[in-house]
């Protein structure tokens, strides 16, 4: 059955793109994911500078708004990062004041991330960022929603153990 579904999508997208038309630049979902991701996140950098934060950090206060006081681990998995990645980015919110570092006193290898009383007062302010960033992109509500629901869509199947890799 999977087979089958899987040769009708091919042959859906064989029928809009012919031959090396397929292999265009234009015609690879991929890069079309790559370029608006990278040019959101440089949009969001003005928003971001007077809070001396990078997207990243940004990203981690807004799990952390969420879900306070939750581990390393728990943090890289709900942001799709690995600790190694995470580590250095969390140094750097701790430096500006924005969190702390807990390590567990029943176990040592479980560090906490805490969110300080600056970067709980934050989340005031970041009200405006996301509202400020959808204005510059000068997209319709309706437009927006859709969008959203499309990348969530896209990020479930992806993400999703069901999907197999080849």
């Amino acid at each position: 059955m999977k087979t089958n579904n899987l040769n009708s999508k091919l042959e859906m997208v064989s029928k809009n793109v012919s031959d090396y038309e397929i292999l265009k630049l234009d015609n690879q979902l991929c890069f079309s994911l790559y370029v608006c991701s990278k040019e959101l996140i440089k949009k969001y950098k003005s928003l971001l500078d007077p809070y001396d934060l990078t997207y990243t950090g940004y990203i981690i206060l807004l799990a952390l708004w969420e879900e306070d006081a939750i581990t390393v681990k728990a943090l890289g998995k709900r942001l799709y990062l690995d600790s190694g990645t995470l580590t250095p980015l969390l140094k750097k919110l701790e430096a500006h004041g924005y969190i702390k570092r807990i390590r567990s006193s029943s176990d040592e290898r479980n560090v906490y991330i805490q969110l300080t009383s600056k970067g709980t007062a934050l989340k005031e302010d970041a009200l405006e960022i996301p509202k400020d960033l959808i204005c510059s992109l000068n997209l319709e509500p309706q437009s927006a929603s859709a969008l959203l629901l499309a990348l969530h869509d896209m990020m479930n199947l992806l993400t999703s153990p069901k999907v197999t890799q080849k």
